[in-house]
């Protein structure tokens, strides 16, 4: 009987986590035709806000309350809240599907649903780990996470292709088809899923969760705004709205460390970080998502914008093309997960995600070799690559953090370690983004200037293209859109030559010009994430062995306290 609940719970959870996983990035793709469908031009004044909150505004819900629901699984019931967050998540995905609005409060809507499927995504991502932890023995629990984790990072993969081939037919499919989805997997999970993990009757910590998921939400918010231009600088990091939430985050979560030290039952205790294995294990996590989680962004940007264009794919391709690239990337992720988890299982954890973690690096050193126009094979033989080595680090990584803990808080510590990843990742997006944007403001419009006059274009017009924000450029990669038909007027093309027109219409033509500034900057967030690649790397040695990992999972936390002998065998 226990064999067989075990394999329920992995496939109950797997199609879980790929449902919620392909639910983030399936807008990705699909954004033209979602704002075509809802006659919002994304690039037109004042409406990058609704762009960025439609891309990252699910992202932001899910890492906010992940700690909180794991918590509250804890003391609720692991396959309580995960049930929970089977149903929300389908309500939330029939209600984007039935969008009634059109316009920008047809956009808000969108975005506040997609909110609503964040928080059923919160409830199944902070859980799933915690009931594979709970239904497999220790032996097994590499090979289950691996696969878990391979639904993950194929969901964000297969997302992206999946949204291009739907919204090819009509957007709102994008969301429809995880309702029948949800509705099978909720059914499934009440009738075949019970308690089988130490649970905790204790109360809310009501301050702790407020403090936590005001400040973290606060820093999201400050993350995603920062992305969008402020005044005449091409990014909002001066924004004194940004400023302001950003600090308040801090401070929020300041008193969040105070107040977890001074209640009886807290929202987390800090005490599990004094377990070596699980504090070196989520820095090492936090560290590693923070050095690729902004790279798949980049990649896409950079085969949306510039490779295929040059290549002579039309915009309106690129976007579902580029999805299709991004292929060898899981390839490699679902040929290495489920190995390393089972050499994990057999061999201990430390090595393998270290070694996972520096493959990363490699990779991300072996991309900064690459020119604009690269060549296909050379660039998937390195994303496969990559996502070889995402796939030695995640169950290795995950199966260590989760074993190190004591059973009664593997949902509050699963929470923590997935809004470590979504932090991470998040911050990952920011910080790239500028990186790129930054090179794109010092060496964009010279470029464009340049190319346009050497076009043939009167230097009023030629002067018009050069102003184009770099932020705007991105972005419109990003959607597959062609920034020259937003930049020049029909009237003033009607007034150009044939030749003129056909040469800077043509994909080649723009593609060419962002080519060398956008390299450029892509180079220096490759360097970044060398970088923290060989950090993490460094961190992830210092974790200590496996044997010193299932000592710490029997010592006492909480109100039996970590101290003494205990304490000791924890580190």
């Amino acid at each position: 009987m226990k064999l067989e609940y075990k394999w329920t719970v992995l496939v109950n959870t797997t199609i879980g986590m790929l449902m919620a996983a392909i639910n983030q990035t399936i807008v990705l793709i699909s954004l033209p035709a979602i704002f075509s469908g809802l006659h919002v031009d994304p690039l037109g004044p004042g409406q990058s806000n609704l762009l960025l909150w439609m891309l990252m505004g699910y992202s932001a819900v899910t890492t906010v309350l992940l700690v909180t629901f794991g918590r509250i699984a804890d003391i609720f019931g692991r396959v309580r809240i995960y049930n929970l967050g089977f149903v929300v998540f389908t309500v939330g995905s029939l209600l984007c599907a039935l969008t009634p609005s059109v316009g920008t409060t047809g956009a808000i809507e969108l975005i506040a649903f997609r909110m609503l499927q964040g928080v059923g995504g919160a409830c199944l991502f902070a859980n799933s780990i915690a009931l594979l932890t709970d239904a497999f023995p220790a032996h097994q629990r590499g090979l289950s996470l691996g696969i878990n984790q391979i639904a993950f990072i194929a969901g964000n993969i297969v997302g992206v292709v999946l949204g291009g081939i739907l919204a090819a037919v009509n957007w709102r499919l994008d969301f429809l088809i995880s309702v029948p989805v949800g509705v099978v997997g909720t059914v499934w999970a009440y009738r075949a899923l019970h308690e089988i993990g130490k649970r905790q009757a204790q109360p809310i910590d009501w301050l702790g969760n407020v403090t936590f998921a005001g400040g973290l939400f606060a820093l999201m918010f400050g993350l995603t705004e920062a992305l969008t231009p402020y005044g005449n600088q091409a990014m909002g990091w001066s924004n004194p709205l940004v400023v302001l939430v950003m600090a308040a985050g801090v401070i929020l979560l300041a008193a969040f460390a105070v107040v977890e030290t001074r209640v009886r039952y807290p929202l987390f205790d800090l005490a599990l970080f004094r377990i070596r294995g699980f504090l070196f294990g989520n820095i090492a996590a936090f560290l590693f998502s923070l050095a690729r989680g902004g790279l798949q962004f980049m990649f896409i940007i950079w085969l949306q914008g510039i490779w295929l264009p040059l290549h002579g794919v039309a915009y309106a391709n690129t976007p579902l093309q580029a999805g299709i690239d991004m292929m060898p990337l899981i390839l490699g992720f679902v040929v290495c997960g489920p190995l390393g988890g089972w050499l994990s299982d057999r061999y201990g954890s430390r090595v393998l995600a270290t070694g996972g973690i520096l493959v990363t690096g490699l990779a991300a050193a072996l991309f900064m070799t690459l020119p604009a126009n690269f060549n296909l094979t050379l660039f998937d033989a390195y994303l496969a690559l990559m996502g070889a080595g995402m796939g030695f680090f995640s169950a290795p990584n995950t199966s260590q953090i989760m074993g190190s803990v004591p059973a009664t808080h593997r949902g509050s510590a699963a929470g923590m370690r997935s809004m470590v990843l979504n932090a991470g990742m998040t911050a990952s997006q920011a910080i790239f983004f500028t990186i790129v944007i930054a090179s794109l403001s010092h060496n964009l419009g010279p470029a464009l200037e340049n190319g346009a006059g050497q076009a043939g274009l009167p230097p009023a017009l030629a002067h018009g293209i050069a102003s184009l924000p770099p932020g705007a450029a991105i972005f419109a990669a990003m959607l597959g859109y062609d920034p020259i038909s937003h930049l020049i007027p029909a009237s003033s093309l009607a007034n150009l030559s044939p030749a003129i027109v056909a040469r800077i219409t043509d994909p080649h033509f723009f593609a060419g010009l962002l080519a060398q500034p956008f390299v450029d900057g892509i180079r220096v967030a490759l360097l970044v994430c060398v970088a923290m690649c060989a950090i993490a790397g460094v961190t992830s040695a210092l974790r200590g062995s496996d044997r010193r990992r299932r000592a710490a999972a029997q010592v006492p936390i909480g109100d039996v306290g970590v101290g003494g002998e205990a304490l000791a065998q924890a580190r």
